[in-house]
């Protein structure tokens, strides 16, 4: 049994797979996930688990280079913006409108659906390289 790090296989195999640039986004439960893409769905009830205990977990494992945030993220629920912002000190950061932010996860390796309620908890994670 895995002791450390993320233990969800499905979760661990998709971080283990990545190469630099490859993209994954952590959302909250309604965003609208796209025929074909990868779903890896956590939703267990509202809040549980929450978007930023998803996204600390999943950072222990994850090189990021860049992050997209919903400009709609910043302007309806700024609180979540500025939480996001703090695991990212040193991190490019993308802000684009919801419409585009949909239309861009039709293209990435997986969607990490959380059961978290607050609105546009949703970020697309943007793999680095650790050299």
């Amino acid at each position: 049994m895995k002791k450390i790090g993320v233990l969800n296989k499905e979760i661990s195999d998709v971080i283990a797979g990545l190469g630099h640039t490859d993209q994954i986004i952590i959302c909250d439960a309604g965003f609208p996930i796209p025929q074909g893409v990868r779903r890896i769905d956590l939703a267990l009830e509202e809040g549980l688990p929450s978007f930023l205990d998803t996204l600390r977990v999943i950072l222990k494992e994850l090189s990021v280079e860049k992050i997209v945030v919903e400009k709609e993220t910043k302007e309806v629920s700024p609180q979540r913006y500025e939480e996001i912002l703090e695991f990212f000190p040193n991190v490019e950061v993308e802000i684009i409108p919801h419409a585009e932010f949909k239309e861009r996860s039709k293209n990435v390796k997986a969607i990490i659906r959380t059961g978290e309620f607050t609105s546009y908890s949703n970020l697309m994670l943007i793999a680095g390289v650790i050299y």
